[in-house]
């Protein structure tokens, strides 16, 4: 977990703004993602109950399809992969491949490929034509929060997209969650 708590009240805004929106959604939970601040916080019933160090994308922000950049906006957890998995097993296509990979623990340690790990919390957009739909669509992008196994990287932006965390970090968000739950990607 990061040292940097957020504010719980500083967040109030944004969680009445959510309600507001999106009436229908779970709002006793609520995940923040912070693109400048690398970090994602879960907040129940209105306090920060945990943050974490995490990777947005290496390109950036943006909605656009092949742009490689991690997407604004409010999404919702659309599915939740790999229950019971063991820490660092390697999902290809959403799918368990049964084979755990090397964490690399080093800030300059970079993987052979672009492994997701653990567990996956597939994204849904929740906003049209901003994240949903069209070539912005966040779901048909694949975007997930996920582990990784460069580790060492978190904290600074180093994704193709998606939101990489810690191994047990995701593993302790994922048993947190459920699917609906909402999830604020902002700057």
């Amino acid at each position: 977990m990061s040292a940097v708590k957020p504010d719980s009240l500083a967040l109030l805004p944004m969680l009445d703004e959510l309600k507001q929106r999106f009436p229908d959604s779970p709002h006793d939970l609520l995940i923040v993602v912070s693109a400048t601040r690398q970090q994602l916080i879960l907040i129940k019933n209105h306090k920060v109950i945990s943050s974490y160090s995490i990777s947005t994308a290496e390109a950036g922000l943006g909605n656009l399809s092949g742009s490689f950049k991690t997407p604004l906006g409010v999404h919702k957890i659309d599915e939740k992969i790999g229950e019971g998995a063991e820490l660092g097993t390697i999902f290809k296509a959403r799918k368990n491949t049964q084979k755990i990979v090397k964490i690399l623990k080093k800030p300059d340690e970079k993987s052979d490929g672009d492994y997701i790990t653990s567990r996956i919390l597939r994204l849904s957009g929740m906003e049209q034509g901003v994240n949903a739909g069209g070539n912005v669509d966040s779901h048909d992008r694949y975007i997930y929060i996920h582990g990784t196994d460069e580790e060492g990287r978190l904290g600074t932006p180093a994704s193709h997209g998606c939101v990489r965390m810690g191994n047990q970090e995701i593993i302790d968000l994922f048993d947190q969650v459920e699917v609906g739950t909402l999830v604020n990607i902002v700057e």
